[in-house]
């Protein structure tokens, strides 16, 4: 399956985009972001960031006739600001976040990110670094395991999993993603493995976020997209799970509040200290009915948008 760039005309409705602005795609993906923001520029520039260098290959296939508008970081969006200021950026007029695994990723059984192919354990986005399922897998102690499923997986029988992990270990490693979907069934009651939706999703999603660092690059690299935004600049991010969301949710909450002032103080309205931010949907945009069912990864997704004022 090809890359679906989910609430696209959304997200690029949502940016405003100006012709000679610098904006940032922190999640290049397969480019389907990116070659849209593109098509509106004129003396504008993208800056593209990826993990992953078959994705950044890819899109430069895809882009390769607007090279001159767009610079190509290999590298997580949570040094955006280190980078983007080495390249002489200080400001940026708007960012987009596509969060989560792209369908190539998904869809290509080597990667090992899906319970639905056999591949050894890996779910790394950056395969130039050491720490893979694998490693957490075959190594990572009990106590350890059982937080990540909990935490990054909310699956309610992580104790159990780790457990059988930690027993089947014992006898030999476990290599690939269906002998892990095997250890995980074998800890689950029968009416969790027969009811709908794959006993495995939770695992794996723990698994990936912790081999990825999924969580602290975002709210990192929001922080640091946040703070760039010039006067007037737009910020869209799409989450696929509830960590995600209520990263975003939060940290838009805030930057768009400011401290209650008692009411008997007595101020006049221009005295009144203003937000630097304003959300620009106060609820989360989510797919329309044509594109759930022309791409069914589209269910879970939520697009916000902020604008610094």
């Amino acid at each position: 399956m090809e890359h679906y760039s989910v609430m696209l005309n959304e997200t690029i409705d949502g940016l405003q985009i100006k012709k000679d602005g610098i904006y940032v795609d922190a999640t290049l993906g397969r480019a389907g972001h990116a070659k849209a923001i593109i098509a509106k520029l004129d003396q504008g520039h993208l800056y593209a960031f990826d993990k992953d260098e078959t994705a950044i290959a890819r899109s430069k296939e895809i882009l390769k006739d607007h090279l001159d508008k767009v610079t190509f970081i290999h590298s997580d969006f949570s040094t955006m600001m280190m980078q983007l200021q080495d390249l002489g950026v200080d400001h940026i007029d708007g960012f987009v976040m596509d969060l989560g695994v792209s369908s190539p990723q998904f869809d290509d059984a080597s990667r090992g990110f899906s319970y639905r192919f056999d591949a050894r354990l890996d779910m790394r986005m950056d395969q130039g670094q050491e720490l893979d399922a694998y490693k957490i897998v075959n190594t990572y102690p009990y106590e350890e395991l059982v937080r990540i499923l909990f935490q990054y997986g909310e699956e309610k029988y992580a104790k159990q999993i780790a457990r059988k992990i930690e027993a089947a270990r014992k006898i030999k490693p476990i290599t690939t993603t269906f002998e892990l979907v095997d250890v995980i069934r074998s800890a689950l009651p029968a009416k969790v493995v027969n009811k709908k939706g794959h006993p495995a999703k939770q695992t794996f999603q723990a698994l990936r976020i912790e081999v990825n660092h999924e969580l602290d690059s975002l709210q990192n690299g929001l922080q640091q997209a946040l703070d760039m935004l010039g006067h007037g600049g737009i910020g869209c991010v799409i989450t696929f799970h509830s960590l995600e969301d209520r990263i975003v949710k939060e940290e838009f909450k805030k930057r768009s509040s400011v401290a209650k002032v008692d009411k008997r103080i007595p101020l006049k309205a221009d005295e009144l200290e203003k937000p630097a931010y304003e959300l620009l949907n106060r609820k989360p945009i989510l797919a329309s009915e044509t594109e759930l069912a022309a791409n069914n990864r589209s269910h879970s997704a939520k697009l916000r948008i902020i604008k610094r004022v």
